[in-house]
């Protein structure tokens, strides 16, 4: 019960990564406060959780509209009390060279991936500040630190969210706040099934090729990335600030011969 009477709020909980990690906090004792734009997946997740004996409330909000954030923070607010921790997971892929990015789709992908972290960190770090302790986790990537073919728009966020995660760390560690940073690999989530399904003409030859990122020659899985968001967000890494954490089964630090 690492996160006992804790309040947790994690964005695009209703699927893959956040979703295991709703479910893994909860069972470690906190009550979550899921968020997703997708209503039925969001109460899924909820539900999950409270058939589990959890404590669960789903808030709908789009993490890219001030006033839905600022409306989400405050319902939270009021229900629970506080917010402990934060876990900015929502975000999205892009595919392509950068000459192959039409600029209303970077622009969407700068929105969600960038702007999805700053505008509920913003609205929840001043209730932070004011009880002088919180955690922050934003979910940045391991390419962020490598080169990885015809990632260059969802590359450039997670290089942004990782500087972000940093500078923030240096701002709020008088008020007791910390805030560190996930760099996970290639994770097995619905999305990157879905990319198999409709990017390769043989799904089971593009996951062998994906596979080959990794030293560990598999893909992580979403509970892999929940239990690092654990460590972060419990008092197990109490000196931990403004650090990445990778869960990339070696693509990052190795490379195979």
């Amino acid at each position: 019960m690492r996160l006992r009477d804790k309040v947790c709020m994690i964005t695009g909980a209703g699927s893959g990564i956040g979703q295991s990690t709703a479910m893994l906090f909860a069972a470690e004792g906190a009550s979550v406060i899921v968020n997703d734009l997708d209503e039925a997946k969001g109460e899924e997740t909820v539900g999950q959780i409270e058939a589990n004996g959890g404590t669960a409330l789903f808030l709908r909000a789009d993490v890219t509209k001030p006033d839905e954030v600022e409306a989400m923070t405050e319902r939270a607010i009021a229900r629970f009390g506080r917010i402990d921790v934060l876990f900015n997971n929502a975000g999205i892929s892009g595919v392509g060279m950068l000459h192959e990015v039409e600029p209303d789709v970077w622009d969407r992908i700068m929105s969600i991936n960038i702007k999805g972290v700053y505008l509920p960190s913003k609205y929840v770090v001043p209730h932070m500040m004011e009880r002088k302790q919180g955690v922050i986790i934003h979910m940045s990537s391991c390419v962020a630190e490598i080169g990885l073919a015809r990632r260059a728009s969802y590359a450039a966020t997670k290089g942004a969210v990782l500087a972000l995660a940093k500078s923030m760390q240096v701002d709020y560690a008088p008020y007791g706040i910390r805030v560190n940073a996930l760099l996970p690999g290639t994770i097995l989530t619905p999305f990157v099934e879905a990319y198999l399904r409709n990017s390769y003409d043989d799904p089971d030859a593009g996951l062998a090729s994906i596979k080959k990122r990794q030293l560990s020659e598999e893909l992580g899985r979403p509970e892999d990335v929940a239990k690092a968001a654990l460590f972060l967000a419990s008092d197990d890494s109490k000196f931990m600030m403004g650090s990445p954490l990778y869960i990339d089964g070696g693509a990052v630090f190795g490379k195979n011969a």
